[in-house]
């Protein structure tokens, strides 16, 4: 479902806001665009969920046990988001782990499915699990760091790294970068079988760590819990902004923004053709396609039982070389592996460079050649030619300091090879 903006009002403050992040699209700076102080007193002052139990900070929160009865009027949930829920400051993968080493009971009787459903009147027994080694080598990668405290860790991922190390892709990731730079100890990959109770047809992580990654490229296996925590990924051919959690709390702290959404990202990105109406919000949910299980399809939820809710909201900032690109501005409402390519696939308007989801060089060329001088056609050819990845950059990122409650805004511009088509398909359009 496409839907358009409902006010005025609305797309005035709309274009401030991509106008001020997109201004350095037109120059060659990095910023971090806003910083202000929360109150303790706050609405949004960190998350405190007292009277529930909460381990004592800075310890690693083994062995805490929590024995309780969910409420007689509680709507019917998956064991590890109600446990979850009970526990302060403890990762959703750690609960997890938690479950499947025999650690949590149901009344009585051992439970190891994560998405085991409990309801109004069971009773909840949980030990938390001791951290699992890390085993995955750190490597000296070197990391562009955009910010970096003791808590958390802002990187501008280059196109072609893969954010988790998984089977068959081992070295070279940002875990491996980071593990080395923070100094961590390594992590082990090890067997699993119970890879249908994961979820990882996300993007933003609901409080998974690196174990939970690899679902989607190796079915069969998955790594041990991790710290530094990945909260969130980018696709290996998305370039920008990505925050880790250096701390336990940090990452559950993270995940929970990303789970009420409240994290601001913003995307930008070039598209084969320019979508119609130039701004609108779609609303299709997403699948796993079921003739290619490492590309994502945006389906009707009737029509396919696994889809996902989906919501992505896009502006086109600038037409190009008449009409045949655009570049386009998105922001997620939720965070569903390829989301945009794949929201953009539905609307007809593939990502240039996204070879995947249909943004051929010839489907690109196709609607570039008609629409510009003859003198530009070998040019254009020639450019389109060396594209190796989706044009596709995490433009924006903000959040709330899981620490400080401080909200921190950063923004990063493209790199070359986006920026150089972007500047060459201006000229072509100016000419």
């Amino acid at each position: 479902m496409l839907s358009f903006p409902a006010a005025a009002a609305t797309a005035t403050t709309s274009s401030s806001s991509i106008s001020s992040s997109l201004a350095f699209l037109r120059g060659n700076s990095r910023s971090r665009v806003s910083k202000s102080l929360f109150s303790s007193s706050s609405s949004s002052s960190p998350r405190n969920l007292d009277p529930h139990p909460s381990p004592p900070p800075r310890s690693n929160h083994a062995g805490f046990r929590l024995e309780e009865t969910v409420d007689s009027g509680s709507n019917k949930s998956r064991l590890d988001a109600w446990i979850s829920s009970r526990i302060e400051g403890v990762s959703r993968a750690r609960i997890q782990s938690s479950i499947r080493s025999g650690l949590v009971s149901v009344n009585g009787r051992t439970i190891d499915k994560v998405s085991h459903i409990v309801k109004g009147g069971d009773l909840i027994s949980c030990t938390v699990s001791e951290l699992k080694p890390l085993r995955a080598e750190a490597e000296d990668i070197p990391l562009d760091i955009v910010y970096e405290d003791e808590h958390v860790l802002v990187v501008n991922k280059p196109a072609h790294m893969v954010v988790h190390p998984a089977p068959g892709n081992v070295n070279g990731t940002l875990v491996n970068a980071v593990l080395h730079h923070c100094r961590l100890p390594t992590f082990t990959c090890v067997k699993n079988n119970m890879m249908a109770d994961l979820d990882s047809s996300d993007e933003e992580i609901d409080a998974i760590h690196v174990d939970q990654l690899s679902a989607e490229i190796s079915p069969g296996f998955h790594e041990a819990l991790v710290r530094p925590g990945i909260v969130h990924r980018l696709d290996k051919g998305t370039s920008g902004l990505l925050v880790v959690a250096k701390d336990e709390h940090a990452h559950a702290q993270l995940a929970e923004q990303f789970k009420l959404h409240t994290i601001n990202r913003v995307y930008v990105s070039l598209t084969s053709g320019v979508p119609n109406p130039n701004a609108a919000r779609v609303e299709i949910p997403i699948a796993r396609d079921p003739n290619n299980r490492t590309r994502m399809v945006a389906v009707s939820a009737s029509s396919h039982r696994h889809a996902r809710h989906a919501a992505s909201r896009y502006e086109v900032i600038e037409v190009l070389a008449g009409g045949g690109s655009a570049l386009v501005e998105w922001r997620l409402e939720t965070g569903r592996t390829h989301q945009i390519r794949a929201h953009a696939k539905y609307l007809g308007i593939p990502l240039l460079g996204d070879e995947v989801y249909g943004g051929t060089k010839s489907m690109a060329l196709s609607l570039l050649k008609p629409r510009i001088p003859s003198r530009y056609h070998g040019h254009i050819s020639s450019l389109i030619s060396k594209l190796e990845r989706p044009c596709l950059h995490a433009l924006s990122l903000g959040f709330k300091h899981p620490h400080t409650g401080e909200f921190l805004q950063f923004s990063c511009p493209p790199p070359n090879d986006f920026s150089e088509v972007l500047d060459q398909l201006r000229n072509i359009t100016r000419s």
